[in-house]
């Protein structure tokens, strides 16, 4: 499975087809809450195969944090570690790009998978789309 920078309109297609899968179809969330401005601005990745997509992610440069948001896995990728080597090629690229720290916006149901990944729970739990989350950080260094 290839997880790489999403650079052509094929690719980004690709994520925007997981999301849709995830976010909207299996959570419910409603397509104004999932498209936002900030596509445009962020750094999209991308993992698949030559079949199908599987995941994605996007980050978002916040100063020197890199807010990684909209990661998602297709329901016959979960349980195999695609999720965190999802995260771990962000990670790593927010780090090369030179910044300090990396925050997200947990589901609560996934915060345990993103303290395995180095991150600390802070501030009280909030809703975003209906769902609740808390909010994430972790160093780059």
């Amino acid at each position: 499975m290839k997880i790489a920078l999403a650079l052509t309109p094929e690719d980004r297609a690709a994520c925007f087809a997981v999301r849709a899968a995830v976010f909207m179809r299996e959570q419910g969330v409603p397509p104004e809450e999932e498209w936002d401005r900030l596509d445009k601005v962020c750094t999209h990745f991308l993992a698949g195969d030559a079949n199908a997509p599987a995941g994605c992610a996007r980050l978002l440069p916040m100063g020197e944090s890199a807010k990684v948001q909209r990661v998602a896995v297709m329901p016959a990728q979960r349980g195999t570690g695609l999720g965190a080597r999802i995260m771990s090629v962000v990670l790593e690229h927010a780090r090369q790009a030179g910044f300090r720290q990396a925050a997200l916006d947990s589901q609560i149901h996934a915060i345990g998978f993103y303290e395995t990944l180095g991150f600390r729970a802070h501030g009280p739990e909030f809703l975003d789309a209906g769902i609740g989350h808390r909010a994430m950080t972790r160093p780059l260094d």
